[in-house]
């Protein structure tokens, strides 16, 4: 069954792709057993961060004109913690949504975020790297004295930041019409605007795939394949993981490592009973400058990030085994370029492994998979419904958010006192910092535990009437 609503002026549910990932598991008979859920963000790939809103001493106002005429609007950078208590500063790339108090946010790719198709994103990163908070205030004066443009004033950083930003919705939000109204901040957006260059998209920090691994035990399964940006990679099996079961290489030895092209194997003893658990991989690095980042637990804008330090990053993919029968994984990804959502279903078994979905019976035969494409329109939220032989229901929500939103009727927001950032706002409250407020899979096997949710897609269990929830 698949239901849809559309969302209310606040925008209710999660921002842009679907993330999140669930140990797989196989079917024995009608039973479930379930993994423990891992520590650390278990979407494919990604940093995952919590907004803490505009930076103090780092914005200033801007003007914003629309069909209620010219009104101030903050803009500068924003500030987020990782999850081992480093920062890393934001700028918007998503005028027209707003921020949500203690949104958890995913690093994901430009084309799973509001930058997909903008023909601008790599000028955007240009942008990033040639301004501020890359570039000091001096650096940034220096280079536009070399441009023949004299400041009227020192060049603060409060200016800088409101400077830059309002260059990054000229190519984020091309529709809307936000200038400067400092003279310094004018100036270093218009510089920014006329000389920016297009770049390549950065590299993820780190990222693992296929996000689910399944087969039987007593053979070798994998690969996972480990991209990242960083010189190592500690990789260990989590909570669940039977005795005797390990990491491996191509060759069959033993590893704890991996670096970036690495291919992960995993040997499950066999006789093993079918279970599931996760495979952690975790590091340290800088993320890059210009990836986008994308709100997995509620509607709020996106970011891009400016600036960055060391920071934890941690990956989680699914492993699931049986002794035989049915060895399934199913995946939802939103699909931007489909406008909908990808519902897969592989079988690493050696039984045919039939579902509903639609109302429709979709069967895949052993050594196969099947995607089934559900349409979900934009800013729409969407539940999928997916019936399983074992009677129980996988149920995959979210929103689809891919698009940058026209410019909204708004009434003139009040700024900040003093330099200390607003509040942010969850539910219809708005947040006047930036405006008005990744395809990253989610896994799940018919023996299923929540790990942890890394987007904005939930993958819930339930049992159909007349038999214990799970």
């Amino acid at each position: 069954m698949f239901n849809s609503y559309r969302r209310s002026a606040a925008r209710l549910a999660a921002a842009g792709v679907v993330t999140g990932l669930l140990a797989a598991g196989a079917l024995a008979g009608a039973g479930t057993a379930f993994a423990d859920p891992a520590p650390t963000d278990s979407s494919s790939g990604g940093a995952t961060a919590v907004l803490d809103g505009l930076e103090a001493g780092k914005w200033a106002n801007v003007s914003v004109t629309d069909d209620k005429g010219a009104h101030d609007q903050p803009a500068g950078l924003f500030t987020m913690t990782m999850p081992d208590g480093g920062t890393i500063e934001t700028y918007c790339i998503d005028f027209n949504h707003h921020t949500a108090n203690k949104a958890t946010y995913k690093e994901v790719a430009w084309g799973d975020s509001t930058l997909r198709g903008n023909k601008d994103a790599g000028k955007i990163a240009w942008i990033l790297n040639n301004s501020y908070p890359k570039l000091d205030v001096n650096t940034i004066t220096g280079n536009l004295k070399a441009a023949n443009i004299d400041l009227p004033e020192p060049l603060t950083p409060q200016q800088a930041a409101a400077g830059t930003q309002v260059a990054i919705w000229h190519l984020s939000d091309p529709s809307v019409k936000v200038q400067a109204k400092d003279p310094d901040a004018k100036a270093l957006s218009d510089y920014l605007d006329g000389n920016a260059q297009t770049l390549d998209e950065p590299q993820p920090t780190l990222t693992a795939e296929p996000a689910a691994i399944s087969g039987k035990s007593g053979d070798r399964l994998g690969p996972l394949t480990v991209h990242t940006t960083a010189k190592s990679v500690a990789v260990s099996l989590g909570t669940g993981a039977p005795a005797g079961a390990k990491i491996v290489d191509k060759s069959g030895n033993a590893v704890t490592t991996a670096q970036d092209g690495s291919a992960l194997y995993f040997d499950i003893p066999a006789g093993t009973p079918d279970g599931s658990t996760t495979v952690n991989l975790s590091t340290s690095s800088e993320i890059a400058i210009g990836r986008a980042f994308s709100a997995t637990d509620q509607s709020s804008q996106s970011q891009i990030l400016a600036g960055s330090q060391s920071t934890t990053v941690s990956v989680a993919a699914a492993l699931s085994w049986a002794k035989k029968g049915p060895i399934p994984a199913l995946s939802a990804q939103v699909d931007c370029a489909k406008n909908g959502v990808d519902v897969t279903a592989a079988n690493q078994g050696d039984e045919d492994f039939t579902f509903q979905l639609e109302g429709k019976t979709y069967t895949v035969a052993p050594g196969k998979s099947q995607t089934i494409t559900v349409p979900v329109a934009e800013d729409q939220s969407y539940k999928i419904d997916i019936a399983l032989p074992d009677k129980s229901v996988k149920t995959f929500k979210g929103v689809l958010d891919c698009k940058t939103s026209a410019p909204a009727p708004s009434s003139s927001p009040t700024a900040p006192a003093g330099n200390q950032p607003s509040p942010a706002t969850g539910g219809s409250g708005n947040l006047a910092e930036t405006g008005s407020s990744n395809a990253t899979p989610v896994i799940a096997g018919i023996a299923a535990a929540l790990v942890v949710v890394g987007g904005g897609a939930v993958f819930f269990f339930r049992r159909k009437k007349g038999s214990a929830a799970s």
